[in-house]
């Protein structure tokens, strides 16, 4: 099947640039091209839209511009924040106890796990339920006085799974503890308020939103200490060295305003195909389960895991077939280990490896759920009679 005909359901890896932020884009590249650091005209023009896009990022999130920083993507900002907070944590007041959940990104584990290992801090995994939502109570159980900081991912990107970032916020903002959150996912489908959340900490992507690969920002709550973790020039209010990518950070300042001004509509009609979606599979495929919570969860996604299948041959015959999804999370597709996300929700081995995400985003259409459907029956069928063999 040619290219152009196979139908995307992975939005939650990547998503296509919307034609309105490459149009904003454009000009940036050959016109406004100067050094946001230099004096010169081309400099002050190319510092004016960082400005601005800074400013814009800024009021969508309902922050100050001053405390918005422009990364390289959105594992770079979970980077920053968490190791840039602890460090400083660490160094004002000893704090050495990190909490987090077990079912964070791997920008967000594997960062910690390194910071226990090299840099003696201590890591505690808060418990999550059956569907992957951490409780406030417990958040405020495990709390000590050397608490550095508390990590919680806002949207689960394997799941789909919304956590109470709002109540959670609170309890470490009552403590006078620091409260971060990985909102990649969810800042295409949920509405982003930083005052609202509670949140010290917010890191975002472009690129799941509709905006280029290759830029993210991190939200720093003013008064926020933070040790940078790329050093060298003065850029990002000394947090982040490097010449700024200005045609980039104006992309996602244009992306993140449309999606955060359409989510609603989009996810009134997201919310209906996935739901069919859900039914569908669940209805006409034996031994199938739903992953993440049944209405906690994000409008556009969709998770299983299928008895007696094995995830990454499940996804070679769905391309095949002209279908393009992914098992978990699309950072480690490909590694043959049981999900630590599943494991952390109870998932049986049985079960593990057998997971599949599809998920639903601006170019899906009611039939391209009908012609999936008309497929993935059989496939997994298939591939149980392949195994029992």
């Amino acid at each position: 099947m040619a290219l152009n005909q196979r139908i995307y359901l992975d939005y939650a890896a990547t998503t296509p640039v919307d034609k309105r932020v490459l149009d904003a884009m454009l000009p940036y590249f050959t016109d406004i091209f100067g050094n946001p650091s230099s004096v010169h005209g081309k400099g002050q023009a190319a510092e004016a839209a960082l400005d601005m896009a800074r400013t814009d990022v800024a009021k969508i999130i309902h922050a100050r511009p001053e405390e918005i920083l422009f990364t390289g993507c959105g594992t770079e900002s979970d980077n920053l924040a968490l190791r840039g907070a602890a460090f400083a944590q660490q160094k004002a007041k000893g704090a050495n106890h990190i909490l987090v959940s077990p079912v964070e990104h791997h920008a967000v584990l594997h960062t910690v796990r390194q910071l226990e290992e090299y840099f003696g801090f201590e890591v505690e995994m808060l418990p999550v339920d059956a569907y992957g939502r951490v409780d406030p109570q417990d958040v405020k159980a495990s709390l000590r006085p050397t608490t550095a900081l508390v990590s919680v991912i806002y949207a689960n990107n394997e799941i789909g799974t919304i956590n109470p970032i709002q109540q959670i916020g609170a309890v470490c903002r009552q403590a006078g503890v620091l409260f971060h959150t990985d909102a990649v996912q969810a800042a295409a489908h949920l509405p982003m308020n930083v005052q609202n959340d509670n949140v010290d900490l917010l890191s975002m992507g472009a690129h799941k939103f509709y905006g280029p690969k290759g830029v993210g920002v991190l939200y720093v709550r003013r008064g926020i200490q933070l040790v940078p973790s790329q050093t060298g020039g003065g850029q990002e209010f000394n947090l982040r060295a490097g010449t700024q990518n200005v045609p980039y950070i104006v992309g996602l300042s244009e992306a993140l305003n449309l999606v955060q001004s359409e989510f609603q509509s989009w996810a009134d009609r997201l919310s209906v195909l996935r739901d069919h979606l859900i039914g569908q599979v669940l209805e006409y495929i034996p031994n199938a389960r739903l992953t993440g919570h049944p209405a906690k969860r994000l409008p556009n996604h969709a998770s299983f895991v299928f008895k007696g299948v094995e995830g990454n041959q499940l996804l070679m015959m769905l391309d095949a077939a002209g279908f393009a999804c992914s098992s978990g999370s699309a950072c480690k597709v490909g590694d043959p280990k049981p999900s630590e996300v599943l494991e952390a929700i109870g998932v049986s081995a049985a079960w593990n490896m057998g997971s599949l995400r599809v998920t639903l985003g601006h170019g899906t259409l009611p039939e391209h759920i009908d012609q999936f459907m008309a497929v993935l029956p059989g496939i997994v069928e298939r591939l149980r009679k392949l195994s029992s063999v």
